[in-house]
């Protein structure tokens, strides 16, 4: 038998139907048309344009089933946007196999910085390439064959989504948090108990004597919305501030591996901290497992605690935060976020006498000193500045007075110590803190324990016991 003979009896040998993977496109394929013309993914409402034509009754179990909205920054989809989509259609299908009226619908997330370099890539208007990119996302997704309501898809970056956006931020800046009341009011009926002297403003001015600019500033002060400067993650290759969590531990971007630089920047802020308590409160109504619940209570990071100042020369009063007041005693420097704004009030022309070299960073007056070690942690992300064991610092050339003792504490600035953590400034207490104590450790600090019994970092004898 020659080669051709084998390869058509081989072929004529075949069944008719057997099932392929061409075969099964070509089912899919009819059957998803089949679905798209039936409208049989779509989802009517009570009333409206999209309620049944026919009066046909709609079932009384609703359900809603979001899936995450993808980045149109890329010419098609990848691995693992259907490992969670077919996911969530297996759920959708069959809830709506048991008589649920399923509501499944699929947008994009068409704003931001994904879409934006991805254009900047290509070389493309960031609006011509991703509703490019959304056509073929909605045909591969289509061959999946996923049950979304077409009808109901749209993209961030249309009018009429982002419209409420704006809407919905409006209403947020125009609003202020009353704490009597436990939730938020609008920023006109603030005015208006300012106006009638029902109210005061909490900085202690007296409202009918102030500017037209100051009481502007006294209402920023309380909008839920406000602008401030913040130190930030800034990204130059991208252009971009990034969330700490899209910078890698060795101080790059995520996306594009770009060198990112801690910078001071003036940015849009939103005053989550005044619902600090009802969050945490709430968390006890919620059926979260315990440790997802713990995790949201430290991030919220309620402490109990006092504000207290330390004096300081030229550059008015040191505010800290402290849950132990009752170690004042045992402050014996402190350290300010090299970020902080007082550290360039603080900063001195020249270093005291007999300072210590080791404070100097080597160099020869305070303001290089302080120059030179902001440079080095500029590339250093939060999380690699409070890991770091090895304590770095340099000394302002100031000195802050303890409150309670009255003696001068010399004032520092070092990476462990965050500007958007507490008041951005600290009192060492080395007897009693193991950051504090390696801190004086490597800079040759006084360490004075002033709790009898408490434990103490220091692995030799204790010092004086103030009782």
């Amino acid at each position: 038998m020659t080669e051709t003979q084998h390869d058509a009896t081989d072929t004529a040998e075949l069944p008719r139907h057997r099932y392929t993977a061409q075969l099964a496109g070509q089912i899919e394929r009819r059957w998803q048309q089949t679905w798209a013309d039936r409208g049989t993914f779509h989802v009517p409402n009570p009333v409206g344009s999209l309620a049944p034509t026919d009066g046909t009754p709609i079932p009384a179990d609703k359900m809603f089933v979001q899936d995450m909205f993808p980045y149109p920054s890329g010419d098609g989809l990848h691995v693992g946007h259907p490992l969670g989509y077919i996911a969530t259609d297996v759920y959708a299908r069959f809830h709506r196999m048991r008589g649920a009226n399923v509501l499944h619908a699929l947008g994009f997330d068409a704003f931001g910085l994904p879409a934006e370099q991805y254009a900047v890539q290509t070389g493309t208007h960031p609006r011509v390439r991703t509703e490019a990119n959304i056509v073929n996302y909605k045909r591969q997704l289509g061959r999946l064959g996923l049950g979304h309501d077409s009808r109901r898809s749209f993209a961030t970056t249309d009018v009429d989504f982002y419209k409420w956006t704006q809407w919905i931020f409006l209403q947020i800046y125009n609003a202020w948090y009353d704490e009597q009341a436990r939730r938020a009011r609008p920023i006109q009926e603030l005015i208006a108990e300012f106006d009638s002297g029902t109210r005061a403003p909490s900085d202690g001015t007296v409202w009918a004597e102030l500017s037209v600019g100051a009481r502007a500033d006294v209402i920023d002060s309380y909008r839920l919305v406000y602008q401030s400067d913040s130190v930030v993650n800034w990204c130059p290759g991208l252009g971009t501030v990034l969330a700490n969590e899209e910078v890698t531990a060795d101080g790059r971007s995520e996306r594009g591996n770009f060198p990112v630089f801690r910078k001071r920047l003036r940015q849009w802020m939103m005053r989550i901290t005044a619902y600090s308590d009802r969050l945490i409160d709430d968390l006890d109504v919620l059926d979260w497992p315990d440790k997802v619940k713990t995790m949201q209570r430290n991030w919220i990071g309620r402490s109990q605690g006092a504000s207290v100042l330390f004096g300081a020369p030229g550059a008015g009063d040191i505010e800290v935060f402290t849950t132990r007041p009752d170690t004042l005693f045992g402050a014996t420097y402190m350290v300010l976020a090299p970020e902080h704004p007082l550290v360039d009030q603080l900063a001195a022309d020249v270093w005291p006498q007999d300072t210590d070299p080791r404070w100097t960073g080597g160099q020869d007056s305070p303001r290089a000193a302080i120059e030179q070690y902001r440079r080095s942690i500029a590339a250093k992300s939060d999380l690699e500045r409070q890991e770091n064991k090895e304590k770095t610092g340099v000394f302002t050339g100031a000195y802050a007075t303890n409150p309670v003792s009255g003696k001068p504490v010399p004032v520092f600035i070092a990476d462990y110590v965050l500007l958007g953590y507490g008041t951005g400034a600290i009192m060492a207490v080395p007897g009693h803190d193991q950051r504090d104590w390696d801190f004086a450790n490597t800079f040759g600090l006084p360490v004075q324990e002033v709790i009898s019994g408490a434990t103490s970092p220091r692995p030799h004898t204790p010092g004086t016991v103030c009782w």
